[in-house]
């Protein structure tokens, strides 16, 4: 198993905890947005760099 599957499987893993985390604290909302927004923000900075 090669370093970039066990950083991606770690990833994975530290997404749906804090995910599990935040259900837990009642902030869903923020962080939905906070992740869409994370999103737009680097399909952005790609399209700019590339």
């Amino acid at each position: 198993m090669n370093i970039s599957k066990i950083r991606s499987a770690l990833y994975k893993i530290s997404r749906i905890l804090g995910d599990v985390n935040a259900a837990k604290k009642g902030t869903v909302g923020k962080r939905i947005g906070r992740r869409a927004a994370g999103k737009v923000t680097g399909r952005f900075l790609g399209k700019l760099f590339k």
